[in-house]
């Protein structure tokens, strides 16, 4: 489904971010996996070589709240794979408690990470993009940028801005022949839920209309669906993989 396509994939070390790039890898495509740290981005890389050693897969870790490292980091990828078809915005942080014991360099972390970054990277690949007079940016949202959650509120605020973002491109970027789309996962089977108690992911999947929790290859094959030319006329759409959790 993306034969010949380069993507990048932000946050793609573990996760969601691994899912899809594995699943981006598995359909065709080059990937550029970026993560946090060089140690990081290398375990991730020697994980997928052993799993197929054909994959057309490297990893790069620049500062993703600084534009002008991202800029430079994009030229670098256009320069050595020759285009930048997909992007896929999937870093991201969270973070649980009252608005009362918040701090605001907490607050400040979780919007440079989950709102900044997204501009940075949107920007620098939108400028290749629109050269091309092609390509596809998708954002990782979430069901909490919906409907909000009980605490933690810099985390469903960074989400919902994610989703103006998505909007708000999809309708400028469309003349250059870009689309703009996010996904909205609900509880999903990641390393931050590895955490929870068995006694709170019960109760928890009760509440969800398909009786389990998500996988992190439920939401990559969404991200694939919206990143293939299946999704040729989808922009703007803010897709939720959520088993019906907030219908």
């Amino acid at each position: 489904m993306l034969k010949g396509k380069v993507a990048v994939v932000t946050g793609g070390t573990r996760g969601i971010g691994y899912a899809t790039v594995k699943k981006f890898l598995d359909n065709g495509a080059s990937v550029v996996l970026c993560g946090s740290r060089k140690e990081t981005v290398d375990k991730a890389l020697e994980k997928l070589k052993a799993e197929n050693s054909s994959y057309e897969v490297s990893g790069v870790w620049p500062d993703l709240g600084n534009y002008a490292e991202v800029e430079e980091c994009f030229n670098q990828i256009k320069e050595r794979l020759g285009k930048i078809d997909i992007l896929v915005n999937n870093a991201g942080i969270s973070a649980m408690g009252s608005i009362y014991d918040y701090k605001e360099k907490d607050f400040k972390k979780i919007m440079e990470l989950n709102v900044e970054a997204v501009f940075n990277c949107s920007k620098a690949a939108a400028i290749h993009m629109r050269e091309q007079k092609s390509g596809v940016i998708l954002n990782t949202s979430s069901m909490v940028s919906l409907y909000g959650q009980a605490s933690g509120c810099g985390y469903p605020a960074s989400k919902f801005a994610v989703n103006g973002l998505t909007k708000s491109l999809a309708r400028e970027l469309g003349k250059d022949g870009i689309r703009v789309n996010a996904v909205a996962p609900g509880v999903t089977r990641t390393d931050m839920m590895d955490a929870v108690p068995e006694s709170v992911i019960k109760p928890l999947i009760e509440t969800i209309p398909l009786k389990k929790i998500g996988e992190p290859e439920d939401v990559a094959n969404a991200f694939l669906f919206l990143a293939s030319d299946m999704a040729a006329y989808v922009s703007g759409e803010i897709l939720s993989v959520d088993g019906a959790a907030m219908s």
